[in-house]
C-alpha cells in the first residue's frame, strides 16, 4: 500500500512539472502571437500610408510632356 502511494506521489510530481512546462510554452506562444499582431498592424499602417502618398502624388504630379 505504501509503495502505491509513493508511486502516485511520484506521478503527480511529474505531472505538475509537465504542466508548468506546458504553461510556459503557452505563455511564450502568446507573447509571440502578440508581437506578430503588432507587426501586422504596423505593416497595415505602412501600406495605407504608402497608398495614400501614392494617390496624392498621382493627382499632384502633372503628366510627362510626351502625353
Amino acid at each position: 500500500m505504501n509503495d502505491e502511494i509513493i508511486d502516485l506521489q511520484t506521478k503527480l510530481s511529474f505531472q505538475d512539472g509537465l504542466l508548468e512546462e506546458l504553461n510556459q510554452v503557452v505563455i511564450d506562444q502568446q507573447k509571440q502571437i502578440s508581437r506578430i499582431e503588432l507587426a501586422l498592424e504596423t505593416m497595415k499602417i505602412q501600406i495605407n500610408t504608402m497608398q495614400s502618398t501614392q494617390a496624392e502624388g498621382e493627382t499632384i504630379e502633372p503628366p510627362p510632356p510626351h502625353y
